[in-house]
């Protein structure tokens, strides 16, 4: 899914945190949109995940607007996947039924969690497995309904090196087999994982690198 950006600011309150950015993504490539604290990569990342609406300026998916697209929550739930950095797995849910929760096609559920690693947990309780594998899991859940992109935000914050490490190899298998991901993080190691690495500061993109 191709994603355009045109002309993106917005403010909170009188505060600029995104100052006329504009970009075009192509389909199927791994994102990192990096920067310190406050140099507007998390806004960005919403504003381009949908979650948020900017100041001024539009999002397009394939030329054309979230309203041109219909309803935002089934635009969402077909066409875009979502990773946190805390997981929000329902604790009363076993994996498998985490994942299951928005799926709309329930048979892809097992071949996703066996790709994944995690097929011998899908009765375990989120409280019952290690962090990297909650993560994997929510990463299975993001990817059930094969969205044309996942949007992740900090997806590795809670994470220690090898885990992370291991969700930005996912990331980038994943991509090269379709699904677009665009990932906002603090954690510089993620440029050696990504297709483009987007550098941000003070709100405006500094940098646009691409492999």
């Amino acid at each position: 899914m191709k994603i355009t950006a045109n002309h993106l600011t917005h403010y909170y309150g009188d505060e600029c945190v995104l100052n006329d950015v504009t970009l075009s993504l192509e389909s199927g490539k791994f994102v990192a949109i990096i920067g310190e604290s406050g140099s507007g990569k998390t806004t960005l990342l919403s504003i381009l995940s949908t979650l948020l609406n900017p100041t001024s300026g539009e999002v397009f998916f394939d030329d054309k607007t979230v309203a041109q697209w219909g309803n935002i929550d089934e635009f969402r739930r077909k066409k875009i996947g979502f990773v946190f950095q805390f997981h929000y797995l329902i604790s009363y849910l076993t994996l498998r039924e985490n994942i299951a929760l928005g799926a709309m096609e329930p048979s892809a559920i097992e071949p996703l969690m066996e790709a994944l690693g995690i097929e011998k947990l899908s009765r375990r309780y989120s409280d019952e497995v290690s962090g990297g594998q909650r993560q994997r899991a929510a990463i299975a859940r993001a990817l059930v309904n094969a969205p044309g992109v996942v949007f992740a935000d900090e997806p590795t914050g809670n994470l220690d090196t090898k885990n992370a490490i291991m969700v930005y190899e996912l990331f980038k298998r994943f991509a090269t087999e379709g699904t677009g991901f665009v990932v906002a993080s603090h954690d510089k190691k993620i440029a050696e994982y990504a297709d483009i690495i987007i550098e941000m500061e003070d709100g405006k993109i500094v940098k646009i690198s691409r492999k």
